[in-house]
């Protein structure tokens, strides 16, 4: 008896960044914050650690969804809040896509689904969990292109590309793209979003380190939802606390199907307190827009081939020899940076964003390899 679904044998899992077990590396390859949570986040949760432990937490984090209303203008039932926004993107896949099988391959019936219900769509470059949710899920994926340079293709371009679906059933989109950091303006997000059929994920896991967002393209249109963290910019990746914004519609669809107290409740206190203080935390997101813009300069200086940034990580080619012996060496100097094999984008570093003692630590392990 087999006891392994055959879908499972075959998956290809998510690979998160090294989490290094040796003390004293310069840790620039996970795209955590190099800033600590506000010291009135640090307060609340220390508060916190009482007899309520024992207990459940609110099973909808009820009093972060009413908070983060008001903090954009909607109500309590446009939001859904997920561990982290992974779990998020995890339900949209269950809630929005049909898993494919065998059958469709046959000549459509009367009752057959419509030819997009099975399809996961998304950009590549992008993040790589997107198609590993699609595998689990037993969906079909279908991976578009980006431009050259990374940039993000107009309407028309996606048309005449003759690739792209505008009835499929989900469609992610990074934005601010990782791997990329690359931006994208909401005018162009918006046109595709209107183009589409299905619902249109906007991931913007970045989005507090670019120049704009897309929040209000899902309280404008029913079937666009943006996914957004609490972990990168308010330095909360330990207590995994994401949520989405979308129409009434959507969000019901997700809270079906969540697990019954998907955030735990010293993560809800986390991202409660952070809201109350937001002046810290943008004080910090512009330090690491400076810090990113010196570090960008630098580094292009010295001949590296910087994409332009919106979030709080560094894509770039490296001069000289190849970017996995370039991870390799910057690592026997103990700087730990992000190499991914994939083939497009195989010969790029991406280069989170630390501090500026971080950053000068990387640029002296740079200029050592240079000078060999």
């Amino acid at each position: 008896m087999r006891l392994i679904r055959p879908l499972v044998e075959t998956l290809h899992a998510y690979v998160p960044g090294e989490q290094p077990k040796i003390r004293g590396l310069v840790k620039l390859n996970t795209n955590e914050n190099p800033y600590p949570p506000s010291p009135r986040v640090l307060r609340a949760l220390r508060a916190a650690i009482d007899g309520r432990l024992r207990l459940y937490p609110n099973p909808t984090s009820d009093a972060l969804r009413e908070r983060l209303a008001v903090l954009h203008g909607c109500t309590p039932d446009h939001i859904v809040v997920g561990n982290g926004s992974d779990e998020i993107l995890a339900l949209a896949t269950r809630a929005f896509v049909e898993p494919a099988s065998p059958t469709e391959k046959k000549p459509r019936s009367k009752t057959a689904r419509p030819p997009g219900a099975t399809l996961v769509q998304y950009f590549t470059p992008s993040y790589s969990l997107y198609p590993v949710l699609a595998d689990i899920h037993g969906a079909v994926r279908n991976p578009v292109p980006l431009k050259p340079g990374f940039r993000l293709p107009t309407v028309t371009d996606l048309r005449r590309g003759g690739r792209w679906r505008f009835d499929a059933a989900l469609t992610f989109v990074t934005t601010p793209s990782a791997p990329t950091g690359c931006g994208y303006p909401r005018a162009a997000l918006e046109a595709l979003c209107a183009n589409q059929r299905g619902v249109v994920v906007l991931d913007e896991a970045y989005v507090d380190f670019a120049a704009e967002n897309a929040l209000a393209l899902a309280l404008r249109y029913p079937n666009v939802l943006v996914a957004r963290t609490f972990s990168k910019a308010y330095s909360l990746c330990f207590q995994r606390v994401g949520y989405a914004v979308a129409s009434p519609d959507l969000v019901a669809a997700l809270h079906k199907i969540k697990d019954s107290y998907n955030v735990n409740g010293l993560g809800q206190v986390a991202a409660l307190a952070s809201l109350d203080d937001l002046d810290y935390y943008r004080a910090n997101f512009a330090r690491v827009r400076a810090t990113r813009g010196w570090l960008s300069e630098r580094l292009g200086a010295l001949g590296f081939d910087v994409t332009p940034s919106q979030t709080n990580f560094i894509f770039c080619r490296p001069p000289h020899f190849p970017a996995e012996d370039w991870f390799r060496q910057l690592r026997e100097r103990r700087v730990l940076v992000r190499w991914f094999g994939a083939r497009d984008v195989r010969d790029y570093l991406r280069i989170t964003v630390g501090t500026p003692a971080e950053a000068k630590a990387l640029l002296r392990a740079v200029r050592t390899i240079l000078r060999r």
